[in-house]
């Protein structure tokens, strides 16, 4: 388990470092379109910080990969939502962008939330791969309908202000699905036609995730848009860890107050992390 914690620790700098790459990249290419796959992965292959950023992102995903064998998944998300404190100062050292006070205070609001949540978290043992089937349906189910819901939604003309903070939300939905798939490939032999669909739930969440996560970084700031991806993607996967996996609740009442209080955090950090929406005038100059 102290591996596993240790290679969430490596995951979280790389991941943020690769997405950093990536947005850059991402800023000097033609927007993406589903319905041209190949141009799409041509006009991004040219960019040398974009392929940069993927491949360090790939990398990342194999360790990740790694630390979900031997850890609860609500540890290593936990470990990984930490380390997005780190996001902040990486965009500002190296590239020079701006982080506004309010997303400074939703980074580490985040972070601290879901810090108190795996405060109160009975001791773990093991890697907590275990699941019933009932319970992986169900909430891989849920979270495809809500993923579908915000794909069909995001074009709304009412929402085209917030477009990339919605691809943002999608993005963290599609990697939180193939985590979870992930996690649930590592619990250990199952049936044929499990196996199977986790892994073609794996596949296509995976690369649907890599399209989304493009566009929404086309559409969006750093912070904004690599910050609600990993809020998203890590506070979903802790709440499987506990609802699919088994991993347990704290036994006490000020700890399920505790708890309680962690995801409040966790809300607060989601509402205040997206820059503010200028005046329409201003959008317009």
């Amino acid at each position: 388990m102290e591996i596993g914690i240790a290679l969430a620790v490596a995951v979280a700098l790389m991941t943020n470092l690769a997405s950093l790459f990536k947005h850059r990249g991402c800023q000097r290419t033609q927007p993406v379109r589903f319905s041209r796959p190949i141009a799409t992965i041509q006009n991004l292959a040219r960019s040398r910080w974009f392929v940069a950023g993927w491949g360090l992102a790939a990398l990342a995903w194999l360790i990740h990969i790694a630390a979900l064998s031997m850890a609860p998944i609500s540890l290593v998300q936990t470990v990984l939502a930490a380390g997005a404190v780190t996001l902040a100062v990486l965009s500002q050292r190296l590239f020079g962008d701006s982080v506004e006070p309010r997303q400074w205070l939703a980074l580490i609001l985040g972070a601290a939330g879901l810090a108190l949540l795996v405060a109160t978290l009975p001791h773990f043992n093991g890697s907590g791969s275990e699941f019933s089937l009932a319970a992986i349906v169900s909430f891989e189910g849920g979270l495809v309908l809500l993923a579908a819901g915000i794909a069909l939604g995001h074009r709304s003309e009412r929402l085209a202000q917030r477009r990339g903070v919605l691809l943002a939300v999608l993005a963290g939905l599609l990697f939180a699905l193939a985590g979870i798939a992930i996690k649930g490939l590592t619990g250990g032999p199952g049936s044929m036609a499990m196996i199977a669909a986790l892994v073609v739930l794996t596949v296509a969440c995976g690369a649907l995730a890599q399209y989304t996560t493009v566009a929404a970084l086309q559409g969006g700031g750093a912070i904004e848009t690599i910050g609600l991806m990993g809020l998203v993607a890590n506070a979903t996967q802790i709440v499987a860890g506990i609802v699919v996996f088994g991993d347990p609740l704290s036994p006490s009442p000020l700890g399920i107050v505790l708890q309680v209080t962690a995801f409040a955090m966790v809300c607060a950090s989601a509402v205040l992390m997206p820059a503010a929406v200028l005046p329409r005038r201003a959008v317009r100059a």
